[in-house]
């Protein structure tokens, strides 16, 4: 069977066994729709947290970060994982103690303040489509490369399938859905790193082979890619080019960022007891150690057959797998000095990517590109950083049926995470904006088709971004853990252990981090791009790194307001102490 057949085969599989669980695992009640029923086991629940988390961010972007950025990419690693010690230690059991749905619910109730609950979900409404946005482009990738079908077309299948068990199942039905997702998507990420490794390094461990000497040779893998990088005029790999303060206030923001994203911290509220929840969190870290250990040896085998495979190739000759993503825009090549030999180096290949509508496809909404060629170096290649892991199963020419695999553990990913957050976006209408504040007489049943449609709309608008996205998805991610650290993780944290903070001071830390943090970020990232370098950051912090300011600045400001206005009232002293004992 050929690639392309099993790939269909993969995926066609893996689409049934969630529809699968879904018409199983069907939501009767509001408590089934947004926690489960509070009845999932913490291991089954530290897989599908692992899902939830893994998106095609951890599964396709991460390692290609990684790949060309070196060391300095550990931030990522290292942010991401700390995030959810911080999760397990400080915040999980005491959520799951407070037995409610939302984390809006708990900042509307801890802070005795619909307009608290307000400015929380605003907050995860944006942070959730903002990784919905990033989802669909990874399933768009992944139909139009290996499944030969319209990114559109693509996008569309996607929302199907995430409309069947986000909005038949709810958190039930996505739960048991991301525990199957996970054990896909795991599966399919190892794989292809062992089978690499070997072929590498002889150590069929990806982890210790990161760190080995190449196949019959006394070289180390990292020595060479070292030398390799700098003689074609990049960084050396293992060297940081970021200062140590950005590289900490980076990793804090995306720690802290990660303790407060919504879609991570409701999976918390599904388990029976709240030990489990505790549990849970120390099962998905290990879930997650698995790929994140894994990545860095992908990051490193990636682009050293990268380098290997089209390095001074006669264009003619070039490896199908360079044609083939060619054909959908994420590798062009521009032969600069028309001898027709591939070369890559440093610097950038083209001079700019501009929409082209002078044409039917540019007219109809497709992304078409006009890629003009930067003379002023030698680099002829340019690659999207997304591909490297889809592509790496192929420029290591493993067989058919791993390819597919890489394909269906893509999907997964970015299919599950997807689902999570849909159903927070849903909830944080249903529950938090109509049941708490604009429609409070409305029944369970009522209440539970208000859910139900919010996450079809909301499944909606996440296509629309995945068939049109908006050119500032890169950037914008840096919102997403930048205002979950400057807002939202503040918010919890004192809410548990500061008894005395009241609700002005609540709101005022709130938008004063989201305000300080938004405003950074627009500066840099939209306003003034060409100022975007570390003489113009404060302190030498980029933008990825300032949610971490943003959140030092919510807590000195709620403390300091809070002393300014009455304490809270006795019974949210009493629901504190509740929710804090052992």
């Amino acid at each position: 069977m050929d690639t392309q057949s099993l790939t269909y085969l993969f995926v066609g599989l893996s689409f049934s066994l969630y529809i699968g669980i879904a018409i199983w695992s069907r939501a009767s009640s509001t408590n089934d729709f947004y926690i489960a029923g509070k009845g999932v086991h913490p291991i089954a629940n530290g897989m599908a947290t692992a899902a939830d988390w893994m998106s095609a961010a951890s599964f396709i972007s991460m390692a290609g970060l990684i790949a060309f950025l070196g060391k300095d990419g550990s931030v990522y690693l290292m942010g991401w994982t700390g995030g959810y010690v911080l999760l397990a230690l400080l915040l999980a059991p005491y959520l799951r103690k407070f037995g409610q749905y939302t984390v809006p619910d708990f900042i509307g109730t801890r802070y005795y303040s619909n307009l608290a609950r307000l400015v929380a979900v605003i907050c995860l409404i944006f942070i959730s489509f903002t990784y919905v946005a990033g989802q669909m482009r990874g399933v768009g990738i992944v139909f139009s490369r290996f499944l030969e079908v319209d990114i559109n077309l693509g996008v569309i299948i996607g929302m199907c399938i995430v409309f069947f068990y986000a909005v038949l199942g709810g958190m039930k039905g996505i739960t048991y859905t991301q525990v199957a997702q996970y054990c896909v998507l795991i599966f399919a990420y190892l794989v292809p790193a062992i089978f690499i490794s070997i072929l590498m390094t002889g150590n069929p461990i990806p982890q210790l082979g990161f760190g080995d000497t190449l196949v019959n040779t006394d070289t180390y893998l990292l020595d060479k890619l070292d030398k390799v990088t700098v003689d074609l005029g990049f960084n050396a790999y293992t060297e940081n080019t970021k200062t140590n303060i950005d590289i900490f206030c980076i990793t804090a923001a995306l720690m802290f960022g990660t303790a407060g994203l919504p879609h991570v911290i409701v999976r918390f509220f599904t388990v029976p007891k709240v030990s489990d929840a505790r549990k849970s969190a120390g099962y998905a870290l290990v879930f997650i150690a698995i790929l994140y250990s894994t990545a860095p040896a992908v990051s490193a085998f990636a682009r050293m057959n990268f380098i290997d495979s089209v390095q001074e190739v006669n264009y003619q000759e070039a490896p199908s797998w360079f044609r083939n993503w060619e054909n959908i825009g994420l590798i062009a090549w521009k032969d600069k000095n028309e001898d027709g030999l591939i070369q890559y180096s440093a610097g950038n290949a083209l001079e700019g990517i501009k929409p082209d509508f002078s044409n039917e496809k540019g007219v109809s909404g497709e992304r078409v590109t006009i890629n003009d060629p930067d003379m002023t170096n030698n680099n002829e290649v340019y690659i999207d950083r997304d591909i490297m892991v889809l592509a790496n199963p192929e420029i290591a020419r493993l067989p058919g049926w791993v390819v597919a695999l890489v394909a269906a553990g893509a999907l997964a990913a970015a299919l599950s995470t997807a689902a999570g957050l849909l159903l927070v976006i849903s909830a944080s209408i249903s529950h938090d904006l109509l049941k708490k504040m604009f429609m409070p007489k409305i029944t369970e049943k009522q209440e539970l088709f208000y859910a139900r449609c919010s996450a079809a709309v909301a499944i909606l608008i996440a296509g629309l971004f995945g068939i049109y996205p908006p050119g500032f998805v890169a950037q914008v991610v840096a919102f997403a853990f930048g205002l979950a650290a400057a807002t939202i993780f503040p918010a919890l944290l004192m809410g548990i252990f500061y008894k005395r903070l009241n609700k002005e001071g609540a709101i005022a830390g709130m938008i004063s981090g989201l305000v300080i943090t938004s405003a950074y970020i627009i500066n840099f990232k939209f306003l003034n791009i060409d100022l975007n370098s570390s003489e113009y950051w404060f302190l030498g912090i980029s933008p990825e790194g300032f949610g971490f300011i943003g959140m030092i600045l919510n807590f000195c400001i709620a403390i300091l307001v809070s002393f300014f206005y009455a304490r809270p009232p006795k019974n949210v002293y009493l629901m504190v102490d509740q929710i804090r004992e052992p």
